[in-house]
C-alpha cells in the first residue's frame, strides 16, 4: 500500500496487523481520487474508521489543508501516526482515539465543517446506517460535503432517502463507493 499521488508520492504506508482493518486497494484508492481530484486542494477532510490512514494522508499528500482521523482501535492508531510521520504530513493531521459515534458531536462542538467525509466501517454490520443518519442531522455536513461510504456491493442505502442524496455510486469486484450529498 502507497500513497498514489502529490507531496508524498510513492511513499509505502504501514497497516495493522491481522485482519480487523481491511485497507483500500491501491487501484480503487485511484480512482476514488481520480473523482475527487478538482476538490482536494484546500479542503478539510475526515476519514472516519481511519485503520491505516491511508485515505486522509493520500487527501493531505494531494493538498488537502487539513484531515482528521478518527479510530478507536489502537494499534490502527499507533500505525496512523506512524503513517503520518512518514510522509512529513502529522502537522495538518488531528489523529482522534474515538469511537465515531462520540466523535462527530465532539468535532460538531468544535464548529467544524468538512468539504469530504470518508468512512470505511467494518462490512455488513450496518455501521454505516448509524453514522449516516448521524451526519445527515449534522453541523459538519453542508450542501457542498461529499459523504462517501466504502461498503460490500450488497449493501442498501434505501434508508438515506429524504435525509441523503446518492450523487454517484462506483462498484468494483467485491465493494463499492458510494457519493452522498445532503438532501
Amino acid at each position: 500500500m502507497r500513497v498514489i499521488a502529490g507531496s508524498a508520492r510513492r511513499l509505502n504506508l504501514e497497516t495493522p496487523k491481522g485482519t480487523d482493518t481491511r485497507p483500500t486497494l491501491d487501484r480503487e484508492k485511484e480512482t476514488l481520487f481520480n473523482m475527487l481530484q478538482s476538490g482536494i486542494a484546500g479542503s478539510c477532510f475526515l476519514d472516519l474508521f481511519s485503520g491505516s490512514g491511508q485515505i486522509g494522508i493520500e487527501a493531505l499528500s494531494r493538498g488537502a489543508s487539513s484531515a482528521y482521523f478518527v479510530e478507536q482501535a489502537a494499534e490502527a492508531l499507533a500505525c496512523i501516526r506512524k503513517n503520518l510521520t512518514f510522509t512529513r504530513l502529522q502537522e495538518q493531521a488531528v489523529v482522534m482515539a474515538r469511537d465515531v459515534c462520540t466523535a462527530i458531536p465532539l468535532l460538531e462542538s468544535r464548529g467544524l465543517v468538512f468539504d469530504y467525509i470518508f468512512m470505511d466501517p467494518p462490512y455488513g454490520r450496518q455501521i454505516e446506517r448509524d453514522v449516516l443518519l448521524l451526519l445527515a442531522k449534522s453541523s459538519l455536513v453542508t450542501e457542498n460535503t461529499q459523504i462517501i461510504v466504502e461498503s460490500d456491493l450488497k449493501t442498501d442505502f434505501e434508508y438515506t432517502e429524504g435525509l441523503l442524496n446518492i450523487s454517484k455510486m462506483k462498484c468494483y469486484k467485491t465493494n463499492k463507493h458510494t457519493f452522498f450529498v445532503k438532501g
